[in-house]
């Protein structure tokens, strides 16, 4: 969908204005910044790039999601014909669709749906294995592929995994199925390129715009925990305007950011910058392993037997909001947000992280602890993404 006419105006005129040549030889922007006008102008001019994301019924699926115990984020899908329901996790973190087989007999296939290839008219077996790693460990998969459906989108020859065999932990304790990857194309297992779901609905033109959003409710009730939002944004889900900033590497949805305060205090953790992935399963904030014990002795927390760090019930509220600096905007995470009160005993949501990035900058993981705070789009067409307040 092309911009509107105004949009495309407005935005050649704040981001281009310097094209334009006046007689002296300076350019429009030049002049107005002379005059002291240009950032007003800029500010008032400014567009939204979600406003080219028009929502329509049949192009745009809202997908519901549930959540447990305040962990993990899924929703249903259906695979084959006729449809076979599964619960999936909703992950940005990974590629690849998968969901137990009736061929696994390991111990976490036990309690969950389990896919029956002769029971589906449009299964085609792909005859290859292969091997997903999570950070809790691997599954075996077998690659095929069938119809896949998701509210209103229906996606045909899917390449998908049939799990034979699955880790105990977390898979046999999880309420999904399986778990269906929104990240790019060059991080998933199998026909790489074409693998993905998202990539399937944008070459079978099942999306109205390249573009996913995530709505988190900060309080999920067994009904509703909140939307994925295929091909669309809802802007009724948030407050003010999406910040948008570009992602950093095509892998994962891995954006970067410029600073992180505790309180009023700048780190300079990120003096040379941060890298971070936006990753909707995992439920904690990753902090990188050098930083982890600065911020656990600055909130003044200790650590359990079980390796979390635990705080006074009683001193939540006076301890310090973080905040992260992205792409010129802040986004702060009061301490609500960062710590979880189990039947009194509160403990931080945040656990280490190890390895750098790719760059070599401190990489960190926004998990729930973020996303419930703040609505976030992904802009695959233009490898952005946005984030703004959640309602």
């Amino acid at each position: 969908m092309k911009w509107l006419v105004l949009a495309f105006v407005c935005f050649h005129l704040s981001e281009g204005l310097e094209r334009i040549i006046l007689k002296k030889g300076k350019s429009v922007r030049e002049n107005m910044k002379e005059k002291g006008v240009l950032e007003k102008y800029l500010t008032k001019h400014r567009i939204d790039p979600a406003l080219k994301y028009h929502r329509n019924e049949y192009t745009v699926a809202q997908e519901p999601i549930t959540n447990l115990l305040n962990t993990y984020y899924f929703g249903e899908i259906s695979i084959g014909t006729p449809p076979q329901n599964f619960r999936v996790l909703m992950d940005t973190g990974s590629a690849n669709l998968w969901v137990p087989s009736v061929q696994c007999n390991t111990y976490a296939c036990g309690n969950h749906n389990k896919f029956d290839p002769s029971a589906s008219s449009t299964f085609v077996n792909n005859g290859q294995t292969d091997t997903l790693y999570y950070g809790s460990g691997s599954l075996t998969i077998e690659l095929a592929y069938d119809t896949v459906q998701i509210q209103n989108i229906v996606v045909y020859n899917q390449e998908f995994g049939l799990g034979v065999s699955e880790p105990t932990d977390p898979f046999y304790y999880a309420s999904f199925d399986g778990i269906m990857g929104l990240s790019y194309p060059s991080s998933a297992v199998g026909h790489v390129g074409g693998a993905t779901v998202l990539q399937q609905m944008l070459s079978q033109n099942q999306l109205s715009e390249p573009i996913f959003s995530f709505y988190f409710s900060r309080n999920p009730t067994v009904q509703y925990g909140g939307e994925l939002i295929l091909g669309g944004i809802n802007d009724q889900l948030f407050s003010g305007q999406l910040t948008w900033t570009p992602v950093t590497r095509e892998a994962y949805w891995q954006i970067g950011f410029q600073e992180f305060l505790i309180g009023n205090q700048v780190t300079g953790w990120c003096s040379s910058g941060c890298q971070a992935v936006v990753d909707t399963g995992t439920s904690t904030l990753a902090i990188p392993q050098q930083y982890i014990g600065s911020f656990v002795q600055y909130v003044g927390a200790q650590q359990d037997n079980n390796g979390d760090y635990f705080v006074n019930c009683n001193n939540v509220q006076n301890l310090p909001t973080i905040t992260f600096t992205i792409n010129g905007a802040q986004f702060p995470l009061p301490p609500s947000a960062y710590v979880s009160n189990d039947n009194g005993y509160c403990t931080l949501q945040i656990e280490a992280t190890y390895l750098p990035s790719p760059s070599g900058e401190p990489m960190w993981t926004f998990g729930d602890v973020f996303l419930k705070e703040y609505y976030s789009a992904y802009d695959i067409g233009n490898n952005m993404m946005g984030f703004a307040p959640s309602v």
